[in-house]
């Protein structure tokens, strides 16, 4: 058995199934290109049949990773399975990733379906994936409520009809540790074709133990892992890539295996997704969280000044983190900012540089130091928002004591400037206002409209994050500025772009309405 764990990420489809947490083609390519700079393995680019934005952005990663395994979900059905391989069919390795539930509770309320019958779909379904695809992965949902003994029946099928890898998921995030691992001892053991196939993990975070189930998985055998950057996903999430990669490269005396994670780049990773999706990283959380490697106990600080391994187990640096340096200002140039961007992991073409740079000394002139975590947000900020169909020009808010409080407001939609003014309960409620008389959407709630402060300091940038919901469909939008107000109209903006492009609609069809 090797001592390889494979990393397959599947941030961009069970992660952006997450509510509000929807990508644009664009942000995906993004999010896939730094998934193969951290050294992931496969890539879960989405589900092809679910709609054709999910086969192009499905189709376009294929087409642009180069040495990751790209796949593509699909049901045990045949239109399915023949949208997945049209979708990965041009990648350099591709994989088609067909599942079906095995639960006697799955199998009779959702599928409506005999064990017998499933037997027969897993045969079917996987023989015509193989028949396309050299590589075959086959999943057994909720794996973790399903009987023993039909599990062993449906993965020795699977294996017999093609599949390489077999995805034992704790679906619904049922499995406790020992119960997860003995899952994939017994199933090992018992399948007389297992040596044929690599087994998956696939663990969701419903009771908080989806890295610890995962990890018990990996010393039973597992030898693939799926996860998500931040652990995004579904209801509770799933277990998070930092931490798995993290245990088992300092654990290594206890977990006695490696990945092809370049630990490096791990914050990189989690600043993008937290960026694009809106969804913020908790400050307690492991590996990537603002307090991950922040000490305020006397007793710490004493340690971590006569040594920092007294109550650090890995270094900042590991993980891809900087120190904030003070060191960037209004009399920086280009080569320094160019070079201060390659140190944060950005290589930005010209265009993008120039602008970028632009709104970098726009910065420097408004606060007296600019941080590393500025320069994230700034250029994050900018890639976000670059093909937004309407767009932040100008902003101005009176506000006081005594209201009602006043926003004017110029945004450019589709090449057009429009300005308003307008009135409001508070200078949020004003601004919001005014975008609502310039883009009319009243089927759309704001359901949350959350502020944070890039770094401390009453100079510091704000990133604003909202939360729109529209006859079921919800989007994600975000927006940094050293202007509070400035930030929350660009946060709203970005949304409202989203939801335009979920609606089929253009901006100025929105405008006229």
């Amino acid at each position: 058995m090797t001592d390889t764990i494979l990393i397959f990420d599947t941030t961009l489809r069970d992660g952006e199934q997450s509510p509000g947490c929807s990508m644009n083609l664009e942000e995906k390519l993004q999010v896939a290109a730094q998934l193969e700079t951290m050294g992931v393995d496969i890539i879960e680019a989405g589900f092809a049949i679910a709609s054709p934005g999910d086969f192009e952005a499905v189709s376009e990663v294929a087409r642009q990773c180069k040495t990751a395994t790209v796949a593509s979900l699909a049901r045990a059905a045949t239109p399915d399975i023949e949208r997945a391989w049209a979708a990965v069919c041009h990648a350099v390795r591709p994989r088609i990733h067909t599942f079906i539930a095995t639960s006697p509770l799955h199998m009779r309320v959702k599928l409506n379906k005999t064990p017998e019958e499933v037997l027969a779909a897993i045969q079917q379904s996987v023989s015509l994936a193989a028949n396309l695809c050299p590589d075959v992965e086959w999943s057994a949902e909720d794996a973790t409520r399903t009987d023993p003994d039909f599990l062993v029946r449906a993965v020795e099928i699977a294996i017999r009809c093609g599949a390489r890898t077999i995805n034992l998921p704790d679906t619904v995030g049922y499995a406790t540790p020992e119960t997860y691992g003995a899952m994939f001892r017994d199933v090992i053991n018992r399948v007389p074709n297992a040596d044929l196939a690599i087994f998956s993990t696939h663990c969701h975070n419903d009771l908080g133990l989806a890295v610890a189930n995962t990890l018990s998985a990996v010393v039973n055998g597992a030898r693939q892992v799926e996860s998500t950057i931040n652990g995004i996903g579904e209801r509770a999430g799933n277990a998070a890539i930092e931490e798995i990669a993290m245990a088992i490269k300092v654990r290594h005396d206890v977990l006695p295996v490696r990945t092809n994670i370049v630990s490096t780049e791990i914050t990189r990773a989690s600043r993008l997704i937290s960026g694009i999706t809106g969804f913020q990283v908790q400050p307690n959380k492991a590996i990537v969280g603002a307090n991950a490697f922040a000490h305020e106990s006397g007793i710490h600080q004493d340690g971590m000044i006569k040594d920092a391994q007294t109550y650090e187990i890995m270094t900042p640096e590991s993980v891809g983190l900087t120190h904030s340096n003070l060191v960037m200002g209004k009399h920086s140039g280009r080569a320094a900012f160019r070079q201060k961007l390659e140190e944060l992991g950005y290589n930005l073409g010209d265009n993008a540089f120039q602008d970028a740079f632009g709104r970098f000394k726009l910065l420097a002139d408004a606060k007296k130091a600019v941080y590393d975590e500025d320069i994230v947000a700034l250029v994050d900020d900018e890639v976000l928002r670059g093909h937004d169909a309407i767009k932040v020009k100008e902003v101005e808010i009176y506000c006081g004591s005594n209201g009602p409080q006043r926003a004017i407001l110029t945004l450019e939609v589709d090449g057009e400037d429009k300005t308003v003014t307008s009135r409001g309960n508070g200078p949020v409620d004003a601004l919001f206002n005014a975008i609502r008389m310039i883009v009319p959407h009243d089927s759309s709630v704001m359901e949350r409209y959350e502020v944070h402060a890039v770094t401390g300091g009453t100079d510091a940038q704000a990133e604003v994050s909202v939360l729109l919901a529209e006859n079921g469909r919800t989007t994600r939008g975000r927006g940094a500025h050293h202007d509070t107000m400035v930030a929350s109209a660009r946060a709203y903006v970005n949304a409202l772009n989203k939801m335009m492009v979920k609606r089929g609609r253009s901006a100025v069809d929105a405008v006229a309405s």
